[in-house]
């Protein structure tokens, strides 16, 4: 019987623990969401998106490859790989974005590293909370590295796309 009670007092703590995760991820990303707004300075490059290559790099009118950063999605042949793709062409193909430099500019493919906004969308942070990538730091103190963890975390918790 007592085992009984400590079980159920354990999948209490657990669930009580896992909804206070969850509220407040939640209003971490809502915080930062909401207060992006403010970020929007001269510090921006607007492009037009001639194409998509895969889940987290697209190509530019003017001919440059950009790479997201503080991203990973699944190659092209791995799983999820097509969907990331996908909703990256859903999310930024033939429209114009709005690139912002992270603390590194290229890679060492020669593609330019940049945070990609669309529509008052973080493109970067979207595609970590839909679960089409994982969060990618180079340097944990960049810009966005930490809010990328972190929503990456949320996702977890969602149990979305490529955590399912």
């Amino acid at each position: 019987m007592k085992l009984s009670v400590l079980h159920k007092l354990k999948n209490k703590l657990i669930l009580i623990f896992l909804i206070i995760s969850l509220v407040a991820n939640t209003f971490f990303v809502c915080f930062y969401f909401l207060n992006f707004k403010k970020l929007k300075t001269s510090q921006f490059e607007e492009a037009l998106v001639v194409g998509v290559i895969d889940g987290d790099t697209i190509i530019l009118e003017d001919g440059r490859h950009i790479r997201y950063l503080g991203i990973d999605t699944p190659e092209l042949d791995d799983s999820w790989g097509i969907e990331a793709t996908n909703r990256n062409k859903e999310l930024v193909e033939g429209k114009v974005v709005e690139l912002q430099k992270g603390d590194r500019g290229i890679d060492e493919y020669n593609r330019y590293l940049r945070y990609v906004y669309v529509d008052g969308v973080f493109v970067n942070a979207e595609l970590i909370v839909e679960g089409f990538a994982e969060s990618f730091i180079f340097d944990p103190l960049d810009k966005y590295s930490q809010v990328l963890v972190q929503l990456e975390q949320y996702a977890k918790l969602k149990k979305v796309g490529i955590w399912k």
